[in-house]
């Protein structure tokens, strides 16, 4: 039996896997921190996420074999000090493509509607008697959507965009995606744009990059200049691959339409940011993967891949630190 600390809450049948087999402590740092550093020491696996893993706290686990974190983005680890100590990491993708797509599609859709202002006025009692054009939202279907990356996710919000609402779906990306055999459904549906040609001619621009040293800030004013005027932008992916005052600027000038944005650069989003309660933004609290289901499935692929590290098999989910 090794020793494990399990530093987010896991579903109890998840948490009774781990325990049947490891000496668990459930020891969350932010509310617990006494025991999590505890336990620190002894530590050959850790698994949760939403918490950093720097070098200095990996410093204070010198037995660490693995860490499983139950996301698909690894911003929050050391990826160099992981390397170089040999430490794997593991995370969770593909479990929750689907949702997440789900979610940023919606965010589309309820922004373009502007579903949540008008939602407002009828629980605020401020239902005009007559609907004027002031108040009226623009289609969604039929019009074009530019994807800036396009990984398993942004193909799947080119797959309801392509294929349940018609629209033209442009991406961009280093490399240009095999879709062949990546992604034969859309075939002949998506096409590949250079960055300035998408900015240009999409109504929609969604944003769906990990966060880097290379993807930190990309979206920057230049971008937002460069987008068709009245479009709409969309951030599903991560907070700080935006700058967030040249979003700002791009809104009150009028050149972007709206925004809608899951993710923001400090989370939470700080009561004081413009972001918070800008007429013309759709904020949503980072819930892209949050469903019972989804969540389920991430936190059974975590604990799936800790298992088998501390076993000695190769897990299916492993990150690759070398390409940091």
């Amino acid at each position: 039996m090794k020793n494990v600390i399990v530093f987010k809450a896991l579903p109890s049948d998840q948490l009774e896997r781990l325990s049947a087999v490891h000496h668990v402590t459930v020891a969350d740092p932010q509310t617990a921190p006494d025991a999590f550093y505890k336990a620190l020491p002894k530590a050959q696996g850790l698994i949760g996420a939403s918490y950093p893993i720097t070098a200095e706290l990996l410093a204070k686990a010198p037995s660490l074999e693995v860490i499983s974190s139950a996301s698909v983005g690894v911003d929050n680890y050391d990826l160099a000090e992981l390397e170089r100590r040999n430490i794997l990491l593991c995370h969770t993708p593909g479990v929750l493509d689907e949702t997440v797509a789900d979610t940023v599609f919606g965010l589309l859709i309820a922004t373009s509607r502007r579903f949540v202002e008008l939602s407002n006025l009828v629980r605020e009692g401020r239902w005009p008697r007559e609907f004027g054009e002031d108040l009226f939202g623009f289609d969604v279907h039929g019009k074009t959507l530019g994807l800036i990356g396009f990984g398993r996710i942004g193909q799947a919000i080119a797959r309801r965009a392509a294929l349940g609402f018609g629209m033209k779906v442009h991406y961009h990306v280093r490399r240009e995606v095999d879709l062949a055999k990546q992604a034969p459904e859309l075939v002949g549906k998506v096409a590949y744009a250079t960055r300035e040609a998408l900015l240009a001619q999409s109504d929609f621009v969604v944003a769906m990059l990990p966060l880097t040293e290379a993807t930190r800030g990309l979206i920057d004013a230049q971008v937002f200049n460069s987008m068709k005027p009245g479009a709409i932008f969309i951030n599903g992916g991560r907070g700080a691959t935006v700058s967030e005052n040249a979003l700002l600027a791009s809104l009150d000038s009028g050149r972007l339409r709206a925004a809608g944005l899951d993710v923001f650069a400090n989370e939470p989003l700080p009561w004081e940011s413009p972001l918070r309660s800008h007429p013309r933004v759709t904020p949503l609290p980072h819930i892209g993967s949050a469903t019972h289901e989804t969540r389920h499935a991430m936190a059974a692929l975590a604990t799936t891949s800790l298992l088998q590290a501390l076993a000695g098999e190769r897990p299916a989910a492993v990150f690759d630190t070398r390409g940091t």
